[in-house]
């Protein structure tokens, strides 16, 4: 695999793990409206990620491994279908005719957790781009030597 081909690799990482920050970040801020441009409460939004494969065999020279990996995308954004949880708060301008309000079915302490985890994705990605970096400077140190 090529220098080029794995900063490639680490850079679409780094795009799909932020987009997944943001997405986790919109839920969070979202934690609590009751209201949303569909109708009803905010509903979680989850980020879709899959292996991008390499359609063509231009970085492969002949007898190099199969590696067919070209990093990762973002297939969609969904919603998470799970069940709203109603609160009772007859109060509440949003509450129904019964008194109970629908909240949004994000839980924050979820959304902590992935947020954790895409910024270990992120985090690992960057540590890629930095040691490629270096072994690129090595290379051209040895050329001059």
């Amino acid at each position: 695999m090529g220098l080029f081909r794995s900063l490639d690799i680490s850079a679409s990482g780094l795009t799909a793990e932020r987009l997944r920050m943001d997405v986790i970040a919109g839920n969070v801020a979202n934690a609590s409206s009751t209201r949303s441009n569909q109708g009803g409460a905010y509903r979680r939004l989850m980020t879709i990620l899959a292996a991008q494969e390499q359609t063509d065999d231009v970085h492969r020279p002949s007898g190099a491994s199969t590696f067919s990996g070209a990093g990762v995308r973002v297939l969609r954004v969904v919603e998470d279908g799970s069940p709203l949880p109603l609160i009772y708060n007859p109060a509440h301008p949003d509450a129904g005719p019964d008194g109970y309000v629908q909240m949004p079915n994000v839980n924050p302490v979820t959304e902590m957790v992935d947020l954790i985890a895409a910024t270990r994705a992120y985090e690992a990605n960057i540590t890629m781009v930095n040691a490629a970096k270096q072994m690129a400077m090595k290379a051209l140190e040895i050329g001059r030597a």
